[in-house]
């Protein structure tokens, strides 16, 4: 897989190269340069043609469009993934607390109505195969 984004990106480095050297031809133009101008283009057409056909190659990626206005607002891209972990290992300690506070009512429950109900928690015990609230 990493070839494939190696290989989009020495496309996508030649084809700003080409793009960098046409507008320093077009910024000072003279006749006599009209067929560098002309070459330039047709590398310019070719280069996107290269690239479509890494597109193609890569067309399964889905990128979030967080990433992109991360890159709009001139922020590193990897910011996005590490405040992507940071949120999922913080909602995982949400739930991983509700989880806990959770077991804990069940147990407690299941005690209070052993006391109160203790024939019918007797039942519920043989069926859900506890033998003793946890």
């Amino acid at each position: 897989m990493a070839e494939k984004f190696d290989n989009l990106e020495e496309h996508l480095e030649k084809f700003i190269e080409n793009i960098r050297q046409l507008g320093i031809i077009v910024s000072d133009f003279q006749p006599s340069s009209q067929a560098g101008l002309n070459q330039k283009l047709n590398f310019m057409i070719s280069g996107l043609q290269d690239i479509e056909k890494c597109r193609q190659q890569l067309h399964e990626i889905n990128v979030p469009l967080e990433v992109f206005e991360y890159i709009d607002q001139g922020r590193n891209p990897q910011l996005y993934t590490k405040e992507c972990l940071e949120r999922a290992l913080a909602r995982n300690e949400q739930v991983k607390g509700k989880i806990d506070t959770m077991t804990k009512f069940k147990s407690l429950l299941i005690s209070e109505l052993s006391k109160v109900f203790p024939e019918e928690m007797a039942k519920y015990k043989a069926i859900h195969g506890e033998d003793a609230p946890s």
